[in-house]
């Protein structure tokens, strides 16, 4: 199947008693835990548009995600649900790329069970850990390894590749998100590097921003608008 800090300014003249319930009150508002599940469904089921930016080599790189849910549908010979995602690039607001794909999971558990796309590659995934309903600050696992085909027919394997999850702390009412791929899916010209998709959730799970860090032979940092 995509930097929020905190900081505090110590004034001299509170005193070490007046510091100390500032820093409990901000402790007390810290959310520690958030609902996983939830919003991977807002990122990959739910209607969502997304877009962000990086500048490579002096030339303004977007990248502008969309997602339709398209309901119940068939995939390797089973009853899944689908959604669309179109992936449009443009270099200097001219549009250089565009794919169009198909996410295939079910629900009550969130399972992933692959995905086909425009230029008809075939991937069936293997979920080897449950996607959590919530998670704690810190948590992170191995949930997925997608297994990736020329067409339908499987019978050419042309790439594998794992993702992992991990929950970072963002601000004290935000976390971030953050799904790892063991291969770099978004370069096709350097795909031995890693891409890591980052998206800020609040207690809700509702998709607040999003960044996509790309490890190759150099880091590229897209950052949503």
């Amino acid at each position: 199947m995509k930097k929020i800090g905190l900081s505090l300014l110590a004034v001299g003249s509170l005193s070490a008693c007046a510091t100390g319930m500032i820093n409990q009150q901000m402790t007390s508002r810290t959310v520690m835990q958030y609902p996983i599940e939830t919003a991977m469904l807002n990122i990959y089921n739910k209607a969502y548009s997304d877009e962000v930016q990086a500048l490579v080599d002096g030339q303004r790189v977007t990248v502008v995600t969309q997602v339709t849910p398209k309901g119940a549908m068939r995939f390797n010979n089973k009853s899944v649900q689908g959604a669309e995602v179109v992936t449009i690039t443009k270099i200097n607001a001219q549009i250089v790329d565009k794919t169009v794909g198909i996410n295939y999971f079910t629900l009550a558990p969130l399972v992933f069970h692959g995905f086909t796309s425009d230029i008809g590659e075939y991937s069936v995934t293997t979920q080897t850990t449950p996607i959590p309903k919530t998670a704690k600050i810190g948590d992170a696992s191995t949930y997925l390894t997608e297994h990736v085909y020329s067409d339908s027919s499987q019978r050419k394997a042309i790439n594998t590749y794992t993702q992992t999850w991990s929950l970072k702390q963002a601000s004290p009412a935000t976390a971030w998100l953050c799904i790892e791929n063991s291969e770099n899916l978004l370069l096709s010209y350097d795909p031995e590097g890693t891409s890591t998709e980052c998206y800020e959730i609040n207690a809700k799970g509702e998709i607040l921003a999003s960044n996509v860090t790309l490890n190759g032979d150099e880091t590229i940092v897209f950052k949503s608008k």
